[in-house]
């Protein structure tokens, strides 16, 4: 799941369902733990379907945004040898004059599950109107290094370095990485939501934390979880000034080992939102 400012459907809707809404929604079927000593792989991802709240948590300047009020909903579905995930997400900004902004995206992908192919489009809108639309496909080789073809907003190709993981693969690296030890996973990563290529990411891995009981989401209650901080560099702005120190996003969640994340913080440098998943379902799919 990658949890960008995608900032063109409102997901209001999504969230004032009535209350008996989830009920109505498939079972969870229970989910099965990744035995230790055995890596987490893309077959081990659950389809599924989330949807979270969005709000201010804080802003760095109290004199600019006073409010943010928004929501997204997240998708993952098993297309057989790839993952087609769709990400819908609006966010109204509002100042202390009491200006409101509001930005959105649709964004969608399918990434194969050997973590070599992708194909994405992303519309963002600002106020309704269009202000950004990226489409293309991005191979990766062998040794992780690959190329970008974009066909929106024009027709160009980027190479993309060696190493560079695809979103979901990213999941997966990181997952086992926790699952093993490790602290840190440091990759170029590629998501289709930058015209530029990829962007550079130290991930900071939290201890792995065993099952517990989630009784709002029985379906995670068997799962163990990690919390992470991902932060995105641009990888332009490194090598022309001898490298960055300030990242330009950082994302905190806690990923559970089958894919799914809540508790978001999405720090936007200006201000950061939380996210808080409100609902979860399986979604069906596979071969």
């Amino acid at each position: 799941m990658r949890l960008r400012l995608l900032s063109a459907l409102c997901l209001g809707a999504a969230l004032a369902a009535p209350a008996g809404h989830a009920q109505q929604a498939p079972p969870a079927a229970p989910a099965l733990a990744v035995p230790p000593g055995q890596p987490i792989e893309a077959r081990h991802l659950a389809p599924h379907r989330a949807a979270y709240r969005l709000s201010l948590s804080r802003a760095r300047d109290p004199g600019s945004i006073s409010r943010a009020d928004g929501a997204m909903l997240y998708e993952l579905v098993d297309a057989c040898e790839g993952w087609a995930s769709r990400q819908r997400f609006t966010l109204t900004l509002t100042d202390r004059d009491g200006t409101e902004i509001e930005t959105a995206s649709d964004y969608a992908t399918y990434e194969s599950k050997d973590g070599r192919r992708l194909r994405f489009t992303l519309t963002q809108t600002t106020q309704g109107a269009v202000t950004q639309r990226i489409v293309g496909e991005a191979e990766i080789g062998p040794d992780g290094a690959g190329t970008v073809r974009y066909t929106e907003p024009e027709e160009k190709r980027e190479r993309l370095p060696p190493g560079t993981l695809l979103p979901n693969l990213h999941t997966i690296r990181a997952l086992n990485a926790a699952r093993s030890g490790q602290r840190l996973l440091v990759a170029p990563l590629f998501d289709g939501t930058s015209a530029d290529g990829a962007q550079d990411t130290t991930t900071v891995l939290s201890a792995w934390d065993a099952p517990r009981e989630v009784a709002a989401f029985p379906m995670l209650s068997p799962l163990g979880s990690v919390r992470m901080r991902i932060a995105f560099f641009d990888r332009e702005a490194q090598s022309q000034g001898g490298g960055a120190t300030t990242p330009s996003y950082e994302v905190s969640l806690r990923y559970w080992e089958n894919g799914v994340a809540d508790d978001l913080l999405m720090d936007f440098r200006e201000f950061v939102v939380e996210g808080r998943m409100a609902t979860l379902e399986p979604v069906p799919g596979g071969c």
